[in-house]
């Protein structure tokens, strides 16, 4: 019985010190329809929020939205298994819109003729594994849309098809 215990509390302890309740880093590969790379993200958690770093190498030039949307999970070709965007307070999506934003709206990317990009942003809204955890039991994933984010339109800026999907990751 006292054995049991004891492998018990130290199971218990070993739960309680993992890394999985306090990750400060996380990534997601972005991956069109057809399941080529189109590039990667990188996520930190810092004082102030997330910091998201993304280094895109083959999104069509243009303006377009991307989001963190709710689910882990990036089933092509419409990649609709992410659902809707990553929202715990349940406000209204844009970043404009008086009852917004979603936590998961993020400002628009203007990706350059070559395709190539690299940016950060920063998002207060979210973290990796505190209060508003990307990585909770459903995960999160990083989409990005075929047009821009009007920033006010609810549920999802007018953004169009969801071209690339990365789910996020420790």
């Amino acid at each position: 019985m006292r054995r049991i215990w004891l492998a018990a509390s130290l199971a218990g302890s070993l739960l309680v010190a993992s890394p999985a309740l306090a990750v400060d880093k996380a990534g997601a590969m972005l991956k069109e329809a057809n399941g080529n790379e189109v590039g990667k993200v990188t996520l930190i958690s810092t004082p102030s929020g997330l910091l998201i770093s993304l280094d895109l190498t083959a999104i069509p030039a243009g303006e377009h939205a991307f989001h963190i949307h709710a689910v882990g999970k990036c089933e092509p070709p419409d990649f609709k298994s992410a659902d809707p965007h990553f929202n715990p307070d349940e406000t209204k999506h844009g970043l404009m819109n008086p009852e917004g934003p979603h936590a998961g709206d993020m400002p628009n990317l203007h990706v350059p003729a070559d395709g190539n990009l690299q940016v950060e942003v920063l998002n207060p809204a979210v973290t990796l594994s505190a209060e508003s955890a990307l990585l909770d039991t459903d995960g999160a994933a990083i989409v990005i849309h075929a047009s821009a984010d009007d920033y006010k339109t609810d549920p999802a800026g007018n953004a169009g098809d969801r071209i690339a999907c990365g789910i996020v990751t420790p």
